[in-house]
Protein backbone atom coordinates (compact mmCIF):
# COMPACT_ATOMS: atom_id res chain seq x y z
CA UNK A 1 0.00 0.00 0.00
CA UNK A 2 2.83 2.68 1.01
CA UNK A 3 4.94 1.64 -2.14
CA UNK A 4 1.67 2.17 -4.29
CA UNK A 5 0.73 5.68 -2.48
CA UNK A 6 4.55 7.00 -2.88
CA UNK A 7 3.77 6.28 -6.48
CA UNK A 8 1.02 8.38 -6.78
CA UNK A 9 2.34 10.82 -5.26
CA UNK A 10 5.48 11.11 -7.34
CA UNK A 11 2.84 10.95 -10.54
CA UNK A 12 1.16 13.12 -8.80
CA UNK A 13 3.61 15.98 -8.42
CA UNK A 14 5.15 15.78 -11.89
CA UNK A 15 1.87 16.89 -12.83
CA UNK A 16 1.41 20.05 -10.80
CA UNK A 17 4.73 21.13 -11.74
CA UNK A 18 6.89 19.34 -8.72
CA UNK A 19 10.26 18.66 -10.30
CA UNK A 20 11.58 16.73 -7.72
CA UNK A 21 10.25 14.69 -5.32
CA UNK A 22 12.06 12.36 -2.58
CA UNK A 23 11.22 10.59 0.42
CA UNK A 24 12.66 10.17 3.97
CA UNK A 25 12.14 8.60 7.26
CA UNK A 26 11.44 11.29 9.93
CA UNK A 27 13.88 9.89 12.20
CA UNK A 28 15.77 12.24 13.93
CA UNK A 29 18.94 13.82 12.13
CA UNK A 30 21.21 12.96 14.46
CA UNK A 31 24.41 13.63 12.64
CA UNK A 32 23.16 17.29 12.05
CA UNK A 33 22.97 18.10 15.78
CA UNK A 34 26.45 18.12 16.89
CA UNK A 35 27.20 20.25 13.65
CA UNK A 36 24.68 23.20 14.22
CA UNK A 37 26.05 23.11 17.95
CA UNK A 38 29.74 23.68 16.55
CA UNK A 39 27.99 26.67 14.24
CA UNK A 40 26.77 28.31 17.12
CA UNK A 41 29.43 28.11 19.31
CA UNK A 42 31.85 29.39 16.84
CA UNK A 43 29.20 32.35 16.16
CA UNK A 44 28.20 31.92 12.33
CA UNK A 45 24.52 31.74 13.17
CA UNK A 46 22.75 34.34 11.13
CA UNK A 47 19.74 34.93 13.74
CA UNK A 48 17.24 33.53 11.17
CA UNK A 49 16.86 30.44 12.28
CA UNK A 50 14.52 28.42 14.45
CA UNK A 51 16.46 29.19 18.06
CA UNK A 52 15.50 25.48 19.04
CA UNK A 53 18.10 22.96 17.89
CA UNK A 54 16.20 20.18 18.54
CA UNK A 55 13.46 21.09 16.75
CA UNK A 56 15.48 21.38 13.86
CA UNK A 57 16.48 17.84 14.25
CA UNK A 58 13.89 16.12 15.26
CA UNK A 59 10.71 15.71 13.03
CA UNK A 60 8.70 14.50 15.59
CA UNK A 61 8.74 17.79 17.99
CA UNK A 62 7.41 18.88 15.31
CA UNK A 63 4.60 16.35 14.67
CA UNK A 64 4.27 13.78 17.04
CA UNK A 65 3.36 10.87 15.02
CA UNK A 66 5.34 11.23 11.92
CA UNK A 67 6.67 8.28 10.07
CA UNK A 68 8.00 10.08 6.98
CA UNK A 69 8.80 13.49 5.32
CA UNK A 70 8.33 14.20 1.62
CA UNK A 71 11.27 16.73 0.08
CA UNK A 72 10.15 18.80 -3.20
CA UNK A 73 12.53 20.97 -5.19
CA UNK A 74 11.12 23.26 -8.22
CA UNK A 75 14.05 25.02 -10.30
CA UNK A 76 13.77 28.45 -11.03
CA UNK A 77 16.27 30.46 -13.41
CA UNK A 78 19.50 31.72 -13.90
CA UNK A 79 19.13 34.14 -17.13
CA UNK A 80 17.24 37.47 -17.74
CA UNK A 81 16.13 37.40 -21.17
CA UNK A 82 16.48 40.78 -21.95
CA UNK A 83 19.22 42.01 -19.10
CA UNK A 84 19.57 45.56 -18.88
CA UNK A 85 22.71 47.57 -18.53
CA UNK A 86 23.99 50.21 -16.25
CA UNK A 87 25.12 53.49 -18.07
CA UNK A 88 26.50 56.81 -17.12
CA UNK A 89 24.30 58.25 -14.35
CA UNK A 90 21.93 55.46 -15.07
CA UNK A 91 23.24 52.59 -12.18
CA UNK A 92 21.37 49.56 -11.84
CA UNK A 93 21.66 46.99 -8.83
CA UNK A 94 20.52 43.38 -8.91
CA UNK A 95 18.68 40.96 -7.12
CA UNK A 96 19.64 37.25 -6.36
CA UNK A 97 18.36 34.71 -8.88
CA UNK A 98 16.60 33.05 -5.77
CA UNK A 99 14.19 36.24 -5.41
CA UNK A 100 13.73 36.68 -8.95
CA UNK A 101 9.84 36.28 -9.60
CA UNK A 102 7.24 35.69 -7.23
CA UNK A 103 8.07 34.96 -4.06
CA UNK A 104 9.31 31.59 -4.21
CA UNK A 105 7.47 31.02 -0.31
CA UNK A 106 4.67 31.24 -1.88
CA UNK A 107 5.09 29.05 -4.61
CA UNK A 108 6.34 26.06 -2.43
CA UNK A 109 3.35 26.47 -0.08
CA UNK A 110 0.85 26.27 -2.61
CA UNK A 111 2.29 23.20 -4.22
CA UNK A 112 2.77 21.30 -0.87
CA UNK A 113 -0.99 22.52 0.00
CA UNK A 114 -2.22 20.51 -3.28
CA UNK A 115 0.08 17.67 -2.81
CA UNK A 116 -0.38 17.07 1.48
CA UNK A 117 -4.43 17.30 0.21
CA UNK A 118 -3.80 14.58 -2.73
CA UNK A 119 -2.28 12.63 0.33
CA UNK A 120 -5.24 12.59 2.26
CA UNK A 121 -7.18 12.01 -0.51
CA UNK A 122 -5.23 8.76 -1.12
CA UNK A 123 -4.82 8.09 2.75
CA UNK A 124 -7.82 9.75 4.79
CA UNK A 125 -6.02 9.00 8.19
CA UNK A 126 -3.53 11.12 6.54
CA UNK A 127 -1.46 14.19 8.57
CA UNK A 128 0.55 16.70 7.33
CA UNK A 129 2.82 19.97 7.91
CA UNK A 130 4.78 22.07 5.55
CA UNK A 131 6.93 24.09 5.63
CA UNK A 132 10.13 26.00 3.39
CA UNK A 133 13.16 27.69 4.74
CA UNK A 134 11.38 29.65 7.66
CA UNK A 135 10.17 26.29 8.72
CA UNK A 136 12.08 24.27 11.87
CA UNK A 137 13.87 21.44 9.80
CA UNK A 138 16.97 22.11 7.16
CA UNK A 139 16.13 22.01 4.10
CA UNK A 140 19.40 20.83 2.76
CA UNK A 141 19.52 17.95 4.96
CA UNK A 142 16.20 16.98 4.54
CA UNK A 143 16.71 16.65 0.49
CA UNK A 144 19.92 15.72 0.95
CA UNK A 145 18.48 12.37 2.76
CA UNK A 146 15.52 12.27 1.00
CA UNK A 147 17.64 11.93 -2.48
CA UNK A 148 17.08 14.94 -4.11
CA UNK A 149 20.50 16.08 -4.27
CA UNK A 150 23.63 16.37 -2.30
CA UNK A 151 24.94 19.22 0.24
CA UNK A 152 27.95 20.98 -1.72
CA UNK A 153 31.12 22.77 0.11
CA UNK A 154 28.92 26.01 0.04
CA UNK A 155 26.49 24.14 2.09
CA UNK A 156 23.95 24.36 -0.60
CA UNK A 157 22.20 21.26 -1.64
CA UNK A 158 23.14 20.62 -5.49
CA UNK A 159 20.54 18.56 -7.40
CA UNK A 160 22.14 16.28 -10.73
CA UNK A 161 20.00 18.08 -13.50
CA UNK A 162 19.30 21.69 -11.92
CA UNK A 163 22.55 22.12 -9.95
CA UNK A 164 21.75 24.76 -6.90
CA UNK A 165 19.21 26.63 -8.70
CA UNK A 166 15.84 24.77 -6.79
CA UNK A 167 13.73 26.17 -4.07
CA UNK A 168 13.39 23.67 -1.72
CA UNK A 169 10.05 22.47 0.95
CA UNK A 170 9.05 19.04 3.19
CA UNK A 171 6.01 17.81 3.91
CA UNK A 172 5.85 15.96 7.40
CA UNK A 173 3.27 13.34 7.37
CA UNK A 174 2.11 10.70 9.34
CA UNK A 175 1.77 8.24 6.98
CA UNK A 176 4.76 5.77 6.32
CA UNK A 177 6.31 5.48 2.91
CA UNK A 178 9.40 4.13 1.17
CA UNK A 179 12.68 5.85 1.80
CA UNK A 180 14.79 6.85 -1.34
CA UNK A 181 18.18 6.47 -1.14
CA UNK A 182 20.52 9.64 -0.65
CA UNK A 183 22.99 10.40 -3.10
CA UNK A 184 26.98 10.59 -3.07
CA UNK A 185 28.68 14.25 -2.51
CA UNK A 186 30.02 14.79 -6.14
CA UNK A 187 31.71 17.88 -5.99
CA UNK A 188 35.55 15.85 -6.00
CA UNK A 189 38.30 18.11 -5.11
CA UNK A 190 36.53 21.50 -6.68
CA UNK A 191 37.23 23.86 -4.23
CA UNK A 192 35.50 26.83 -6.49
CA UNK A 193 33.01 28.24 -4.48
CA UNK A 194 35.48 28.52 -1.40
CA UNK A 195 38.18 30.31 -2.92
CA UNK A 196 35.92 33.02 -4.98
CA UNK A 197 33.18 33.77 -2.08
CA UNK A 198 34.53 37.58 -1.67
CA UNK A 199 34.16 37.62 1.84
CA UNK A 200 35.80 34.25 2.50
CA UNK A 201 32.57 33.28 4.54
CA UNK A 202 32.45 29.47 3.22
CA UNK A 203 35.47 28.93 6.07
CA UNK A 204 35.57 25.27 5.24
CA UNK A 205 33.43 22.86 3.33
CA UNK A 206 29.96 22.91 4.07
CA UNK A 207 30.49 25.48 7.17
CA UNK A 208 29.72 28.96 6.62
CA UNK A 209 29.55 31.84 8.73
CA UNK A 210 26.76 33.48 8.13
CA UNK A 211 27.41 36.80 9.55
CA UNK A 212 30.25 37.44 6.79
CA UNK A 213 28.07 35.83 3.84
CA UNK A 214 26.99 38.54 1.89
CA UNK A 215 23.48 37.33 1.38
CA UNK A 216 23.16 37.70 4.83
CA UNK A 217 24.58 41.31 4.86
CA UNK A 218 22.00 42.36 2.48
CA UNK A 219 19.29 41.24 4.58
CA UNK A 220 20.24 43.06 7.95
CA UNK A 221 19.23 46.74 8.85
CA UNK A 222 22.16 48.14 10.34
CA UNK A 223 24.78 50.13 9.42
CA UNK A 224 27.46 47.88 7.49
CA UNK A 225 31.08 47.51 8.44
CA UNK A 226 33.30 49.50 6.13
CA UNK A 227 34.95 45.64 4.95
CA UNK A 228 31.88 44.58 3.68
CA UNK A 229 30.31 47.60 2.58
CA UNK A 230 33.79 47.76 0.22
CA UNK A 231 32.78 43.78 -1.02
CA UNK A 232 28.71 44.46 -1.08
CA UNK A 233 29.36 46.45 -4.68
CA UNK A 234 25.85 46.42 -6.06
CA UNK A 235 23.91 44.03 -4.76
CA UNK A 236 20.65 45.15 -3.35
CA UNK A 237 19.34 41.20 -1.67
CA UNK A 238 21.13 38.15 -1.86
CA UNK A 239 24.47 36.72 -3.71
CA UNK A 240 24.92 33.99 -5.94
CA UNK A 241 28.98 34.22 -6.11
CA UNK A 242 29.50 30.78 -5.17
CA UNK A 243 26.65 28.93 -7.30
CA UNK A 244 28.03 30.83 -10.13
CA UNK A 245 31.41 29.86 -10.16
CA UNK A 246 30.38 26.31 -9.46
CA UNK A 247 30.80 23.82 -12.13
CA UNK A 248 27.71 22.06 -11.69
CA UNK A 249 25.75 25.37 -13.08
CA UNK A 250 27.13 25.58 -15.78
CA UNK A 251 24.67 26.30 -18.59
CA UNK A 252 21.26 25.67 -16.24
CA UNK A 253 18.65 28.55 -16.80
CA UNK A 254 15.44 26.40 -16.40
CA UNK A 255 12.51 28.47 -17.37
CA UNK A 256 9.27 26.06 -17.25
CA UNK A 257 7.69 27.94 -14.20
CA UNK A 258 6.38 31.36 -15.33
CA UNK A 259 6.14 32.07 -11.84
CA UNK A 260 10.08 32.04 -11.17
CA UNK A 261 10.85 34.14 -14.32
CA UNK A 262 12.55 38.06 -13.74
CA UNK A 263 10.86 41.29 -13.94
CA UNK A 264 13.96 43.05 -15.41
CA UNK A 265 13.09 46.16 -14.23
CA UNK A 266 12.99 44.04 -10.10
CA UNK A 267 15.89 42.16 -11.03
CA UNK A 268 17.96 45.08 -12.18
CA UNK A 269 16.72 47.86 -10.73
CA UNK A 270 18.36 51.44 -11.45
CA UNK A 271 19.22 52.44 -8.20
CA UNK A 272 18.76 56.42 -7.52
CA UNK A 273 14.73 55.82 -7.55
CA UNK A 274 15.31 53.55 -4.65
CA UNK A 275 16.64 56.68 -2.89
CA UNK A 276 13.19 57.64 -2.23
CA UNK A 277 10.61 55.24 -2.97
CA UNK A 278 7.86 55.46 -0.86
CA UNK A 279 6.14 52.57 1.47
CA UNK A 280 3.40 52.28 -0.90
CA UNK A 281 5.02 52.19 -4.16
CA UNK A 282 7.69 49.57 -2.52
CA UNK A 283 5.12 47.27 -1.44
CA UNK A 284 3.04 47.66 -4.78
CA UNK A 285 6.50 47.06 -7.45
CA UNK A 286 8.43 44.56 -4.61
CA UNK A 287 5.79 43.25 -2.32
CA UNK A 288 5.66 39.74 -4.33
CA UNK A 289 9.15 39.69 -4.33
CA UNK A 290 11.26 37.37 -1.49
CA UNK A 291 13.38 40.18 -1.15
CA UNK A 292 10.92 42.60 0.28
CA UNK A 293 10.45 40.49 3.53
CA UNK A 294 12.98 42.99 5.54
CA UNK A 295 10.78 45.57 4.11
CA UNK A 296 12.65 48.56 2.21
CA UNK A 297 15.46 49.66 4.33
CA UNK A 298 18.25 46.88 3.63
CA UNK A 299 17.51 47.59 -0.23
CA UNK A 300 17.61 51.66 0.14
CA UNK A 301 20.78 50.90 2.56
CA UNK A 302 22.14 48.48 -0.45
CA UNK A 303 21.60 51.21 -2.88
CA UNK A 304 23.25 54.02 -1.48
CA UNK A 305 26.45 51.66 -1.22
CA UNK A 306 26.12 50.76 -4.88
CA UNK A 307 25.76 54.21 -6.09
CA UNK A 308 29.02 54.59 -4.04
CA UNK A 309 30.70 51.56 -5.90
CA UNK A 310 29.80 53.15 -8.79
CA UNK A 311 31.17 56.86 -7.94
CA UNK A 312 27.77 58.33 -9.20
CA UNK A 313 28.40 61.99 -8.96
CA UNK A 314 24.90 62.63 -10.12
CA UNK A 315 23.16 60.77 -7.10
CA UNK A 316 25.40 63.28 -4.90
CA UNK A 317 22.13 65.56 -4.24
CA UNK A 318 19.63 62.68 -3.30
CA UNK A 319 22.66 61.28 -1.04
CA UNK A 320 23.55 64.54 0.54
CA UNK A 321 19.39 65.17 1.12
CA UNK A 322 19.32 61.45 2.98
CA UNK A 323 21.96 62.85 5.01
CA UNK A 324 20.70 65.59 5.60
CA UNK A 325 17.17 65.12 6.36
CA UNK A 326 16.36 60.87 6.77
CA UNK A 327 14.99 60.24 10.06
CA UNK A 328 16.81 57.05 10.07
CA UNK A 329 20.18 56.96 11.56
CA UNK A 330 21.99 54.33 9.03
CA UNK A 331 20.60 55.41 6.60
CA UNK A 332 22.09 58.88 7.68
CA UNK A 333 25.58 57.30 8.63
CA UNK A 334 25.54 55.08 4.99
CA UNK A 335 25.45 58.27 3.11
CA UNK A 336 27.61 59.84 4.79
CA UNK A 337 29.87 56.88 3.84
CA UNK A 338 28.72 56.87 0.45
CA UNK A 339 29.41 60.56 -0.44
CA UNK A 340 32.79 60.65 1.49
CA UNK A 341 33.59 57.75 -1.39
CA UNK A 342 32.13 59.54 -4.20
CA UNK A 343 34.01 62.80 -3.38
CA UNK A 344 34.37 66.30 -4.89
CA UNK A 345 33.68 69.87 -3.91
CA UNK A 346 30.17 69.19 -3.38
CA UNK A 347 30.38 65.72 -1.36
CA UNK A 348 32.66 67.86 1.19
CA UNK A 349 30.15 71.00 1.24
CA UNK A 350 27.30 68.37 1.71
CA UNK A 351 29.43 67.06 4.29
CA UNK A 352 30.25 70.19 5.71
CA UNK A 353 26.49 71.28 5.88
CA UNK A 354 25.72 67.46 7.63
CA UNK A 355 28.62 67.92 10.50
CA UNK A 356 26.49 71.36 11.80
CA UNK A 357 23.36 69.50 11.95
CA UNK A 358 24.03 66.04 12.73
CA UNK A 359 23.00 65.20 16.17
CA UNK A 360 23.79 61.26 16.16
CA UNK A 361 27.32 60.54 17.48
CA UNK A 362 27.38 57.21 14.95
CA UNK A 363 26.69 59.57 12.06
CA UNK A 364 28.75 62.67 13.14
CA UNK A 365 31.21 60.00 13.20
CA UNK A 366 31.83 59.19 9.96
CA UNK A 367 30.96 62.42 8.77
CA UNK A 368 34.12 63.25 10.08
CA UNK A 369 35.90 60.30 8.79
CA UNK A 370 34.51 61.01 5.12
CA UNK A 371 35.69 64.58 5.19
CA UNK A 372 39.06 63.34 6.58
CA UNK A 373 39.65 61.27 3.51
CA UNK A 374 38.59 63.68 1.54
CA UNK A 375 40.99 65.84 2.80
CA UNK A 376 43.72 63.68 2.79
CA UNK A 377 42.54 62.85 -0.79
CA UNK A 378 43.23 66.76 -1.48
CA UNK A 379 46.58 66.55 -0.17
CA UNK A 380 47.79 63.74 -2.48
CA UNK A 381 46.39 65.19 -5.62
CA UNK A 382 47.74 68.74 -4.87
CA UNK A 383 51.38 66.89 -4.42
CA UNK A 384 50.75 64.92 -7.69
CA UNK A 385 50.09 68.14 -9.23
CA UNK A 386 53.25 69.97 -8.02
Amino acid sequence: MSIEVKEKLIDFANKIGIDKIGFTSADPFWELKDILIRHRELGYESGFEERDIDKRVDPKLTMKDAKSIIAIAIAYPTKISEPLKSSKGMYRGFVARSAWGIDYHLILREKMKVLGEYLKSLVPDAKYVYMTDTGVLSDHAVAQRAGIGWIGKNSLLITPEYGSYVYLGEIITNVELPSDTPLKEQCGECNRCLTTCPTKAIVSPKQVNSKKCLSYLTQTKVFLDERWMEKLGNRLFGCDTCQQVCPKNKGINYTHHEQTLPEPELAKPLLKPLLTIKNKEFKNTWGKSAASWRGKKPIQRNAIIGLAHFKDVTALPQLIQLLMEDNRSTIRQTAAWAIGRIGGNKAKEGLQMAKNKENDTKVLQEIVKSLKMLSNQEILDSQKSE
